[in-house]
């Protein structure tokens, strides 16, 4: 093991992290930490989904009608919601339940993004909206109507759209969103892929009309090289997955939507009740995003724990250290590289740990044979297949140990992401491979840290 910086060769918890063990951290954050002044973003980011969902509905014809599962909680919704299904997990939970030798307390849900329309992944919200409000701002400059969702159909929008470009960094997940609706409206784009984004997600953008540039470095390298290509070039705009307020404040919003889903099933979440929810994270917009929303719609009812790999716990040791981006896990020995490739970050963002740090509420590093076992986990026993990236929280429940004092009712919500757009060969490979790892799914056990 490298080395640590003298300051923080007496942290326990991080020469845990640099060890590679999985690691738990549970903060006792106060009550009353206060919410970002973002509660506005968030609402009229929720305002857009609502007016561009007759466009959603128009140009995806798989989301033109409300899935059943949906349907009940959101009775009034036509077609074009982006939305993913909440479904319980109890055939998983039991299954857990064996692995582990001890019985969760409360119930396993989980949010299913890795199924979210277009794009499949929990990156879609983020991206898609800010990719809308970039539409709306080209809109209003050439004196169209922004309210009007058939603006963005016409041919005049698209001839202006044609002259205006896209750009951003991403691992994989990121690049489909933004590639994938700029494209449908006519923008000119651009997706700056890091080494670790697999080759299905460069192919199917470029299938989509993207200009994919491939670098052989990681993440933090394709945002540079993105962010050092829009700088200079006219009518473009830069996507900064390290400083969006935009990308925020679409995230931001599955937590109204969760509110009615739990409503609509009879799931009531208040602190008798509370809710766990345990988020995978990379640089951390997503997972971000939807803590602040999370704590805005439940108060102090949620705690939110995020989830890296073990080889790339960038959040984690960020926020553990106060650094934030000032710090990348090579600094402590680690690699970065991880089957999960997209959580595959070095660095984290430079807005969320600072503002959203005091909301959350744990986290953990689990290892990447974890992470792919839960791809068989899931398999076997709720029929659904992801890539390894969408189980990193399966399996904290129950590596949270006693120090989680859930209460009987407690309710743990996992946050898949990234799975419906993978192809069928693909999938296949990472359930093989994950079925071959389900009974080691339970070891090594978790250093647990509670402060």
């Amino acid at each position: 093991m490298t080395a640590l910086p003298d300051d923080l060769s007496t942290d326990e918890i991080i020469r845990s992290l640099a060890s590679g063990r999985p690691t738990t951290w549970l903060r006792s954050t106060p009550t009353e930490a206060a919410l970002p002044d973002l509660g506005a973003v968030m609402d009229s980011a929720a305002a857009r989904f609502d007016c561009f969902a007759p466009w959603f509905a128009t140009t995806f014809p798989e989301t033109s009608t409300v899935p059943a599962e949906l349907a009940e909680a959101f009775p009034e919704a036509g077609g074009g919601m982006i939305e993913s299904t909440l479904m319980p997990a109890p055939a998983a939970q039991r299954r857990l339940d064996d692995l582990f030798g001890s019985d969760l307390v409360g119930r396993l849900w989980l949010k299913r993004d890795d199924s979210l329309p277009v794009s499949g992944s929990i990156k879609a919200r983020g991206g898609f909206h800010e990719v809308l409000e970039f539409a709306e701002a080209v809109a209003a400059d050439h004196g169209l109507d922004v309210l009007d969702s058939a603006t963005y159909s016409s041919v005049q929008f698209r001839e202006i759209a044609a002259n205006h470009r896209i750009v951003v960094g991403s691992t994989g997940n990121l690049g489909l969103s933004i590639g994938i609706l700029s494209a449908r409206l006519g923008f000119a784009v651009s997706v700056h892929m890091s080494a670790d984004a697999r080759e299905w997600k460069k192919t199917m953008l470029r299938d989509h009309g993207v200009d994919v540039i491939e670098h052989v470095g990681d993440f933090v390298e394709a945002v540079e090289a993105g962010r050092a290509s829009a700088e200079t070039a006219a009518n473009t705009h830069f996507v900064d997955d390290e400083d969006s307020v935009s990308l925020f404040a679409g995230y931001s919003v599955a937590a109204l939507r969760l509110k009615r889903q739990f409503a609509a099933v009879g799931v009531t979440i208040d602190d008798r009740n509370p809710l766990t929810v345990y988020l995978p994270c990379g640089i951390g917009g997503g997972p971000g995003g939807v803590t602040f929303g999370l704590r805005r719609v439940f108060g102090t009812a949620v705690r939110c724990i995020f989830v890296e790999p073990s080889r790339a716990p960038a959040m984690f040791l960020g926020v553990r250290t106060g650094r934030h981006s000032d710090i990348s896990v090579h600094d402590i020995g680690l690699s970065g590289a991880t089957a999960a490739d997209g959580l595959a970050v070095a660095r984290p963002s430079r807005f969320i740990g600072p503002t959203i740090g005091p909301l959350i509420s744990g986290f953990a590093a689990v290892p990447d044979e974890v992470i792919r076992a839960g791809v068989g986990v899931l398999h076997e026993t709720e029929g659904i297949d992801v890539e390894p990236s969408a189980t990193a929280g399966l399996t904290i429940p129950w590596r949270m140990g006693d120090a989680a004092a859930q209460s009987q009712t407690g309710v743990h919500l996992v946050w898949l992401t990234g799975g419906a757009m993978v192809p069928d060969d693909e999938c296949a490979a990472y359930v093989d491979e994950g079925l071959g790892l389900v009974d080691r799914i339970g070891s090594p056990a978790s250093a647990i840290f509670v402060d």
